[in-house]
């Protein structure tokens, strides 16, 4: 009986401070921490945004964020490629540590460790509620998924409380969507299988029945058929489940907004991953012919509309002015990526990759050089920053908004710099395509020989392999068109040995690499 009547002084005592406080300390104690937002592109290049020089597309709801947040010149992907740049951004570890860290098969097996700290995990410990709205693309399950059961582990299992996703991309099956490891509209009666290597008895594919496509392939897509559109992998079953991709943005701008709605009286972070403007790209009929340059042109105004669409419910939610924003990409650009779809014929005078040399695939700069974007209303205050920074420094960045201890080799807080209170970024950079990694530090970028092709011709883009080592001064030479390397000697021995250190090997000028 004491013990409770000391809990009925204390609670009544409680009370009646919190009736005679003053105002200014109600605001205080009821401002909730600040949510996050991650809105992740796919193959958004450099040039393809208007805050970022490109004239001839119109991306007005980017703009906005960029205009009115901090635009980073200098912001990276880890990546050239999708995978390894979606691992390094949710573990903060570079990809190359990890060996399974490349562009996965639809039925890859879960590629981040459990036992992994992760952005949600560490987001969780701190009181937050998470979720992934979007394209995943990291693996599931051990690697024997049966999509007719709970699919685990997944984003649930690395930290996410709440997970509504498509396997892997829009060009390879399973072509449903998944939410907390069930697949959505799944008919028990009508079970989906799955096969990388063969396809099932009597199912069409885009190779031998090209007269029931819609979308005809150009390279490597030309297994089974979805909604006319030939895929990667063969499927069967699973019809009332598959979605439509036209709808696709749509569905995921829905599910986003249903989101932070339901979690608007908590702190949150959702990692809202588009598909677009990653082959195949469906632009629902409002959009189709809209930007004049075909379908990668209109689903690139189309994301920028489900962008605006998307900040619109959280100023009507009354979140904006408590939210972090940041807004980037996976990696650079690719036009023809295994689709006839125009994107090289109707280009016009657009540069996707901006004034940079390469794109997706590729160590040149526009491989990993991206859009890159913070924005906090009323915290962040509008400017352009020429620090160095890439994404695997979200993860410290944000255990420090948190006030979390949570650290991770690799990433680095640089949360004064998102928020534009400093200019000091990474002093390097280690850059990756497809196994193969360069070096970037202060104004310089470095690539060591490659054996193999120096342009993936399929989809014409150069991507750094050459027999000797390059060394460029990105100050002077963004485009990187004037190899230093054999002119300054003394700086390329500066890179190489700080390159070395980092990556735990050892080149040597005669040395030419394997491709792998």
């Amino acid at each position: 009986m004491k013990v409770k009547g000391i809990i009925k002084i204390l609670i009544l005592q409680a009370i009646l401070l919190s009736c005679n406080a003053p105002e200014q300390n109600k605001e205080v104690v009821e401002q909730k921490a600040p949510n996050v937002i991650i809105i992740y592109a796919d193959d958004l290049g450099y040039g393809d945004v208007g805050a970022y020089g490109s004239t001839e597309l119109k991306t007005p709801n980017i703009d906005r964020l960029a205009n009115g947040g901090m635009r980073f010149t200098n912001g990276y992907a880890s990546s050239a490629t999708c995978s390894p740049s979606r691992y390094a951004l949710l573990t903060g570890q570079y990809p190359w540590r990890n060996k399974n860290a490349k562009i996965l098969p639809g039925t890859a097996p879960l590629l981040i460790s459990t036992q992994q700290m992760t952005i949600p995990k560490m987001l969780k410990q701190s009181g937050y509620h998470t979720g992934i709205v979007g394209k995943w693309h990291l693996g599931l399950g051990d690697g024997q998924v049966d999509w007719n059961q709970h699919i685990s582990p997944g984003p649930n299992e690395v930290g996410f409380d709440y997970a509504y996703i498509m396997a892997a991309t829009q060009d390879r099956v399973p072509t449903v969507y998944i939410e907390n490891g069930k697949v959505v509209n799944l008919d028990p009666n009508d079970p989906i299988e799955i096969d990388y290597s063969k396809n099932f008895e009597g199912e069409p594919t885009g190779k031998d029945n090209p007269e029931l496509l819609k979308m005809k392939w150009h390279h490597g897509h030309n297994n089974s058929i979805v909604n006319g559109i030939p895929r990667i992998g063969f499927m069967k079953g699973g019809e009332s489940a598959k979605w439509v991709d036209e709808d696709m943005a749509d569905h995921f701008l829905g599910k986003a907004q249903e989101y932070i709605k339901g979690h608007k009286d908590e702190p949150f972070f959702l990692y809202y991953a588009l598909q677009q403007p990653h082959v195949p790209r469906t632009p629902h009929p409002r959009f189709v012919g809209k930007s004049g340059m075909g379908p990668r042109g209109d689903v690139i105004v189309e994301a920028d509309w489900c962008i605006g669409e998307f900040i619109k419910t959280l100023e009507t939610e009354g979140l904006l002015e408590n939210t972090l924003i940041i807004l980037s990409s996976d990696n650079g650009p690719v036009l023809n990526d295994g689709y006839y779809d125009d994107a090289v014929e109707k280009l016009g005078k657009h540069t996707p990759a901006g004034p940079l040399r390469g794109g997706k695939y590729s160590l040149f700069e526009a491989g990993t050089r991206v859009p890159f974007i913070t924005y906090w209303e009323g915290e962040i205050q509008p400017g352009v920053s020429d620090a160095l920074v890439s994404q695997i420094d979200f993860l410290a960045s944000l255990a420090a908004l948190t006030d979390s201890d949570v650290q991770v080799g690799d990433s680095q807080n640089l949360l004064d710099v998102f928020k534009g209170k400093s200019e000091k970024g990474r002093d390097n950079l280690v850059l990756e395509a497809t196994s193969r990694t360069a070096f970037r530090k202060g104004d310089w970028a470095m690539i060591p020989p490659y054996k193999g092709p120096a342009v993936i011709k399929t989809v014409n883009i150069e991507i750094g392999n050459a027999n000797e080592f390059q060394l460029y001064n990105l100050k002077e030479d963004i485009g990187e068109q004037n190899n230093l390397a054999e002119s300054n000697p003394e700086k390329l021995e500066e890179m190489i040995a700080e390159f070395e250190s980092i990556r735990g090997i050892e080149y040597k000028e005669t040395e030419k690499l394997e491709l792998k």
